[in-house]
């Protein structure tokens, strides 16, 4: 019984390490602990029952512990990977909208460890807030029951599916990203021709200093505007993670 609950927590553990907003670095580790134990501890009956696992007289060697163990942990982390990945998409949103707007220089405090843009350390802070409001932790905990069925407890995901699925979720994290960061690429592009027509109209006039406070206003504005719409795409693209964790995008 002790061995079966300490491999649930091993891969609950492994979600709870990468998962978007509880496993941040700013959260204490004492603090993750306790949330992977109490998802453990919720988990481990309905998964006794259904999931297959090992009855209470399961005591095994020593090896086979180890690779039990090894085993959900490396499951645990595809799934935190698979949830981590989409915060890395607003990351990546958020620094090629500044970098578009020209605000790439002003940096801030985020929740992450990674440098990045005070507009991404918006759209990142928001989304963690905007997803745990909506029951992140419930949807992970669901998740984590749902994925003994595609990750048999005590075996090793296969390594061909999973350079499929990593390459495939990757491609799709960057095409995310570059949508949702769309509206800031469409306005720089704008912003960059109109400069030019000015400066072919008017060559003595110094247009870069001209437009810098404009392309920085308007981006903040678009910020204003696009970021709920930004934020309610990439909640639907983080529910989709979480409804099937090793899809293969097409």
């Amino acid at each position: 019984m002790v061995f079966t609950f300490f491999a649930v927590f091993m891969r609950v553990g492994a979600v709870v390490s990468l998962l978007p907003g509880i496993g941040e670095q700013t959260m204490s580790m004492r603090t993750r602990l306790c949330v992977a134990l109490a998802l453990s501890a919720a988990l481990w009956p309905m998964l006794a029952e259904h999931a297959h696992l090992p009855g209470a007289d399961w005591a095994p060697a020593a090896p086979q512990l180890f690779l039990v163990l090894l085993a959900e942990t490396v499951a645990g982390l595809v799934l935190g990977i698979a949830l981590r990945l989409m915060l890395v998409v607003l990351q990546l949103a958020g620094s090629i909208a500044a970098q578009s707007t020209a605000i790439s220089q002003i940096a801030g405090a985020g929740v992450t460890p990674d440098p990045m843009p005070a507009m991404g350390n918006i759209l990142v802070m928001a989304g963690i807030a905007l997803a745990l409001t909506l029951g992140l932790h419930v949807k992970a905990a669901v998740m984590i029951a749902w994925s003994y069925e595609m990750l048999p407890f005590g075996r090793f995901p296969d390594g061909a599916d999973m350079a499929s699925w990593g390459t495939a979720s990757v491609s799709r994290g960057f095409a995310l990203a570059l949508a949702l960061a769309g509206p800031f690429v469409l306005l720089s592009f704008l912003y960059n021709l109109t400069l030019g027509a000015i400066n072919r109209a008017m060559p003595q006039l110094m247009v870069a200093f001209v437009g810098a406070p404009f392309i920085t206003g308007a981006g903040l504005v678009l910020l204003m505007l696009a970021g709920p719409v930004m934020l309610r795409i990439w909640v639907g693209a983080l529910d989709d993670v979480l409804a099937d964790p090793l899809a293969v995008p097409r």
